[in-house]
């Protein structure tokens, strides 16, 4: 197929270049150049955009998919009846309800497809994919989430798949932060690290975040995987979600603060599991493993 592919961050790049692994026609944008091995660079996204059965995008927030779609240099100036938007950035429902409709004016089929499965998913190819779109639509894109992933879930029609990818990391950042909190504690009790995880994981406490975080922490690697300042932008999306759902997140709201201090602490680009750094130190104990 022919697709632009507009958004090369640590999750975009790997993506962009599947679909090239799988054979398929890929134009690709990102705000800062960069390259993809056999892939077209354009200049602009209305540029990527033409000709392009599809268009992907992989950004950062709901002000930035709008600029990318909308703004003078914007996919809308490309538009042609029958084409797809396919949106795995995380980003507002109410939003992507908007955007799908000022599309469809043209013709066009707006597919929500937000994913998880962090830096490793997004370069092995194992994804899963969490869609919200029509039927017809999302069937067309099969071959690209298999090329990307290794499965989709349908959640209903468009704005579905980023309402449950909002409550899917609103899951994530409670879950880890409880690990972080213990972990902090049990470094103040004198328990070892290493320990404590093998107990989790042979518990019913363990969890996919837990066992896939636990390493990462025990050796002190903050690497982005998935940045902290994009982790508070999800919980902010999730807490104005629920303002307007009316449901109140009291767990949520306190992590936001967690996430605040430790963005104002210079942690923003490092892994989400940083906020284990800001325990630590108003603890006055580290955190690690032997291999640390």
């Amino acid at each position: 197929m022919r697709v632009a592919f507009l958004g090369l961050g640590i999750m975009g790049h790997a993506m962009a270049t599947n679909l090239v692994k799988a054979g398929h026609e890929v134009a690709i944008w990102n705000r800062t150049p960069k390259e993809v091995e056999g892939a077209r660079a354009a200049a602009s996204p209305a540029e990527a955009a033409q000709g392009a059965e599809v268009v992907w995008l992989c950004v950062s927030d709901t002000a930035a998919v709008e600029s990318v779609l909308f703004g003078s240099d914007g996919v809308e100036q490309s538009l042609t009846e029958g084409m797809v938007i396919s949106d795995s950035s995380t980003i507002s429902p109410t939003a992507t309800l908007k955007f799908a409709e000022r599309v469809r004016r043209k013709g066009v089929e707006y597919v929500d497809s937000p994913m998880t499965g962090s830096k490793a998913g997004a370069e092995s190819g194992t994804l899963l994919f969490i869609v919200g779109g029509d039927e017809q639509a999302v069937e067309k894109l099969k071959p690209l989430y298999a090329a990307m992933g290794k499965k989709i879930f349908r959640m209903g029609e468009t704005g579905k798949g980023q309402s449950a990818k909002l409550v899917m990391n609103l899951q994530i950042a409670l879950i880890y932060e409880g690990f972080a909190e213990a972990l902090t504690l049990a470094a103040k009790l004198g328990v070892d690290a290493e320990n404590l995880v093998h107990l989790i994981n042979a518990s019913m406490v363990k969890s996919g975040v837990v066992e896939y975080k636990a390493p990462f922490v025990l050796r002190r690697d903050f690497s982005p995987n998935f940045p902290l300042r994009l982790m508070r932008k999800d919980i902010r999306l999730a807490l104005e979600a629920a303002k307007e759902a009316r449901v109140k997140l009291p767990g949520l709201e306190t992590v936001e603060e967690v996430y605040d201090v430790a963005i104002e602490e210079g942690h923003a680009d490092l892994d989400y599991a940083a906020t284990l750094l800001l325990l630590e130190k108003w603890a006055g104990v580290e955190v690690k493993g032997e291999a640390a």
